[in-house]
């Protein structure tokens, strides 16, 4: 954001604060109209929570609802919804697309969930919508979609959609359907304008590209629409029939969700983590971690502790022990980020799979090789040293790096197949065998040629 956005944006909310103090609502509506729903819950995410419940009171339904609707789930809209009154819920609700009140409804503890959707007058496509997972296709589609008969007519069609499509928002795709509603194909709006009128659809109408089952997990969706380039996908259920769509800007949602559940758990955060959560929830969510790789560096702890006679010995090493750990943790890090990213994207065999960590064995031997020569000839430059060193600090950093990148590939991999998520675990796991290998290395080196 410009830094005159910012000011402009700042102005905005302090204005509206001082409006809500005096309760000029009109000019709070005056106000807020130009804005896009995104912009305006921008604002309610600056503003305390009476504030937020207070403006949203003020508006009109429909532009609440949008705001709602782009708030972060960090900032509990469904909260801020179900703290108002049942009709004004009711407005807001029946404004909202039914994936939009799904997924607001679906954050509610039950009771309040429950309360919400009795002020509603047809919750029946919300509940639906409710019942599948929230990570699953069911779970991110709507029902509001354009569907017309198989056996229809290109003139019959374009009544049906004039007949159906003001209540059922954008659309992108007309589906067809038969009799029991199982999906036959699509028919795009070009093709049925410049049709004759007396064109049978069954002329018209293209296989899909592509469609999802109602439990395929939402990034696979996601993987799907991006892989095709489509502005919507079918949702069928296990015996074919079309029950809803999914479209492009939903997917944006999951991808931004996705990849910050990735981001958190590469870094062993816990994806319960909110982004602006607070103190407390940050330091439940990482102490863990945190306490499980104190344990499981421990072992290199050990390690360092078994030569600490080498160390009196070659105080040196202190100082080379560092660099061993901290370019090994690079390697792996780097191989860790390349290999989740493949496995997250990528649709591969096991064979496929498992090439990775060849490569990034040959990456490592290279690597390793060249850095490990660099460091040698820093180590050599060091007081009170001879090449001996050098060649002893050359080997343990070149072999370390062939291990870092090897098991950054390895752990991954490994643990997709024992259905644990590699990004929460492998950096862990990456971490201390590299701290482990490389003081080992060098230590076990040392002692053996330098004393």
């Amino acid at each position: 954001m410009s830094e005159t956005s910012e000011r402009q944006r700042h102005e905005a909310i302090v204005e509206i604060r001082r409006l809500l103090a005096v309760e000029a609502g009109d000019e709070i509506v005056v106000l807020v109209d130009p804005l896009h729903a995104s912009d305006l819950a921008d604002v309610l995410e600056t503003l305390e929570e009476d504030e937020r419940l207070r403006l949203l009171e003020l508006i009109p339904a429909a532009q609440a609802s949008d705001a709602l609707a782009e708030m972060e789930v960090d900032e509990h809209p469904a909260e801020l919804l179900a703290q108002m009154e049942p009709g004004r819920i009711a407005e807001l609700v029946e404004q909202l697309a039914d994936d939009d009140a799904a997924d607001l409804i679906g954050d509610l503890e039950p009771e309040d969930r429950e309360r919400v959707l009795e002020s509603v007058s047809d919750p029946d496509d919300i509940r639906e919508l409710l019942e599948y997972p929230e990570d699953s296709a069911g779970g991110i589609m709507t029902r509001e979609l354009v569907s017309v008969r198989s056996n229809a007519n290109a003139s019959q069609a374009i009544a049906e959609i004039r007949e159906h499509a003001s209540d059922r928002g954008d659309f992108y795709t007309v589906f067809v359907t038969d009799e029991q509603s199982r999906l036959r194909g699509i028919v795009t709006l070009r093709d049925l304008i410049l049709a004759s009128p007396s064109a049978e659809l069954s002329e018209l109408w293209n296989d899909p590209v592509a469609v999802v089952p109602v439990n395929m997990d939402q990034e696979e969706v996601g993987r799907i629409l991006s892989k095709y380039n489509l502005a919507s996908i079918g949702v069928v259920s296990a015996d074919g029939r079309l029950v809803g769509r999914i479209t492009f800007d939903d997917v944006i949602d999951v991808v931004e969700a996705e990849s910050t559940e990735d981001i958190l758990r590469f870094a062993s955060v816990s994806d319960e983590e909110e982004l602006r959560g607070t103190t407390m929830g940050a330091i439940r969510s990482r102490l863990p971690w945190l306490a499980v790789n104190t344990l499981t560096l421990s072992a290199a702890a050990m390690v360092v502790w078994a030569y600490r006679d080498t160390i009196e010995q070659l105080a040196i090493l202190a100082a080379v022990m560092p660099v061993i750990a901290g370019l090994g943790g690079n390697a792996g890090t780097q191989a860790l980020a390349v290999t989740i990213r493949r496995i997250a994207t990528a649709e591969e065999t096991a064979d496929e799979r498992w090439s990775a960590v060849g490569k990034e064995l040959v990456v490592g031997v290279v690597n390793g090789l060249v850095i490990g020569l660099l460091v040698a000839m820093i180590a050599v430059l060091l007081p009170d040293t001879e090449p001996l060193f050098g060649a002893v600090v050359m080997v343990a950093m070149w072999a370390n790096l062939i291990v870092a990148s090897t098991l950054g590939a390895f752990f991954p991999i490994v643990l997709e197949r024992f259905g644990i998520d590699p990004a929460a675990a492998s950096s862990v796991f990456v971490t201390t065998f590299t701290d482990l290998f490389g003081f080992l290395l060098l230590l076990g080196l040392a002692t053996k040629f330098l004393l």
